[in-house]
């Protein structure tokens, strides 16, 4: 069979878009061009592919591939993409079977070794593939972060040898786990506050109305100390809070700890921080501005007072 269709995602934001990763061989020059409005990391990585194939033990066909990211307006980021175009370069060149692929969904780095690498934005994809009821064969070293999500039937791959072992049927790949929530969360006990009894009444009523909170003061009065014990005052966050403020951390530059899952998050950028700076910055800035939406994830501001000078 020279076409293989394997499905995958692509990250929009806080969403996880279906992305059918298409593979055809093709006689003449031997070539590797991907399409579909692929970014630098994704172009890049028919060279790790190359590699990891042929360190494997796999060959890499000396024909002419071309692999399609379907739908073709939706820009594709991040490295998740080497897997889905290996396995379907493999399903194409006929050395593992195409019948299965169309029950799972594809996503993990791979290393020039075949090693499976982590990376950001598991969560959205293992939410958006419960969705659609397939199971997401998925990097061990993402897979606890997906694995949060109950609902999705998530495997933990180690190597791309293991992979296609699975789909071989030779040797199933283990479960993800999502690592035990912790019993007690930790928090400023705002207990600790000596004096400041205006101000900690504040902090309370902010916290059981849900309100916004702004402190305006010369430095060292101790607003970012406060500010750090709001957390403790709130209640444990619901299940949707949780999710989503874990999906805000999961695509962001340093990614999600999977064992901080559930406790609420705390910011304290610098008060010389530009408005680029506080909104995340990059390429689409929007994605990370709808953190604001969510209740779970707690942001302190300093300001700059012009009376009094930097709070």
């Amino acid at each position: 069979m020279s076409l293989a269709i394997v499905q995958s995602r692509a990250l929009e934001g806080l969403s996880a878009l279906p992305v059918m990763v298409e593979v055809h061989l093709a006689n003449g020059l031997p070539a590797c061009n991907i399409v579909g409005l692929p970014e630098a990391e994704v172009r890049e990585a028919r060279d790790r592919v190359r590699a990891a194939l042929a360190v494997s033990g796999f060959e890499f066909p000396n024909r002419r591939i071309t692999v399609n990211l379907a739908p073709a307006d939706l820009p594709k980021s991040a490295g998740h993409f080497d897997l889905p175009i290996a396995i379907g370069i493999l399903a194409a060149s006929g050395q593992l079977p195409a019948d299965r692929l169309k029950e799972y969904e594809f996503a993990g780095e791979l290393g020039l070794t075949g090693e499976l690498r982590g990376f950001r934005g598991a969560l959205a994809l293992s939410i958006a593939a419960g969705m659609a009821k397939r199971t997401l064969i998925i990097s061990e070293a993402s897979a606890a972060e997906a694995a949060l999500i109950a609902e999705t039937p998530v495997l933990a791959a180690p190597h791309l040898l293991a992979v296609c072992r699975h789909l071989l049927g030779v040797d199933p790949l283990p479960t993800g786990q999502a690592p035990p929530s912790p019993e007690t969360r930790h928090y400023p006990d705002l207990g600790e506050v000596k004096g400041q009894q205006q101000a900690k009444r504040a902090l309370e009523i902010a916290a059981a109305g849900g309100h916004s909170l702004l402190m305006i003061g010369p430095p060292g009065t101790g607003k970012s100390m406060l500010a750090q014990r709001l957390p403790g005052l709130l209640p444990p966050m619901t299940a949707e809070e949780a999710l989503e403020a874990a999906t805000v951390q999961s695509i962001g530059n340093k990614g999600l700890d999977a064992r901080a899952y559930g406790i609420r998050n705390f910011r304290a950028p610098h008060h010389t921080s530009s408005g680029v700076a506080l909104v995340g910055g990059g390429v689409k800035p929007n994605a990370i501005c709808e953190r604001t939406r969510f209740a779970g994830e707690l942001n302190a501001t300093d300001v700059m007072d012009p009376q009094r000078g930097y709070s």
